[in-house]
């Protein structure tokens, strides 16, 4: 039976010379497994997904899926601001092997309430996998309102929604009023949307601490939300919101080459990697997480 819950490691793509480092990209996904997170998605935004091609998109898959050995489930990025592109991006991914979809609401293109949710129906009814709402509306513009998210949940194939939004209240509400595992998309608040019925966390910073991430959201699991998310603020805080001096993966990718976990901080275009500006705040901080 798939299981959602826990830290899934939204993973970067390393890159080297403009193609894909395969040798950092085992790494870093030993790093992710010897960290014992529950799960990795492959292909989200933070894996740069709008450079890669769908080729680089099925082969990184495939590396992934050998180098993790099944142990945990994988979870594909499939989404686009096209319901017939993300349709088949969907089936091509249960085809490769993926556990579930990660399916980001439509960007740019603004649909309405009725659109997403004709949108998100056809991606279940014909996707061939679970499909994963995310809400991010800092990255879309557009965001699902509750009562979407509500009808949303009684679609078949429709199991869980990754909610990036930060507010803890609208993820309450999410948790209450719908049967969706409710997993965070935002590292700040993860652990005190625990409280709130969160039952997991897509991550950006546990491809830094994929151990520490975990042992935190068990501990809050366990009842002690106030304790971890203090520890978490306490050490990690400050490093998490360097994470956001430039977009998402930019400073992530940084970190992890002074950590020695990947070759290079290489982005492709239209990214860059992290202004000089920005270094100083970002090394002090993984000092000061003991990091570096």
């Amino acid at each position: 039976m798939l299981n959602l819950e826990g830290v899934f490691t939204a993973l970067v793509t390393p890159f080297r010379s403009g193609e894909v480092d395969w040798t950092s990209l085992k790494k870093l996904v030993r790093h992710q497994l010897d960290g014992s997170v529950s799960g990795l998605v492959v292909g989200g935004t933070t894996a740069e997904s709008p450079t890669l091609s769908s080729e680089e998109k099925q082969t990184i898959f495939d590396y992934v899926n050998v180098e993790s050995g099944h142990a945990v489930p994988l979870v594909m990025g499939t989404g686009s601001n096209s319901t017939a592109e993300t349709i088949a991006a969907t089936k091509k991914a249960k085809a490769w092997g993926a556990d579930a979809a990660l399916v980001v609401v439509p960007y740019y293109n603004k649909p309405s309430q009725r659109g997403l949710f004709l949108h998100y129906q056809a991606v279940a009814r014909d996707g061939g996998l679970p499909v994963i709402l995310y809400n991010v509306p800092s990255r879309t513009i557009t965001k699902l309102d509750l009562s979407t998210i509500q009808d949303l949940s009684r679609v078949p194939g429709i199991v869980a929604i990754k909610e990036a939004s930060g507010d803890l209240e609208f993820g309450s509400q999410i948790a209450s009023t719908t049967k969706l595992l409710l997993s965070s998309g935002d590292d700040g608040t993860y652990l005190p949307l625990v409280a709130k019925g969160g039952r997991g966390v897509i991550s950006v910073i546990s491809n830094l601490i994929p151990k520490e991430t975990e042992q935190l959201f068990k501990s809050a699991r366990a009842g002690d939300v106030n304790g971890a998310a203090s520890a978490f603020e306490d050490r990690y805080g400050a490093l998490n919101g360097s994470l956001y001096v430039e977009a998402n993966p930019i400073p992530v990718k940084y970190a992890l080459y002074k950590m020695g976990v990947i070759a290079s901080a290489e982005m492709r275009l239209p990214l860059t990697e992290l202004d000089e500006k920005h270094r100083t705040l970002l090394d002090g901080n993984l000092k000061k997480a003991g990091i570096l």
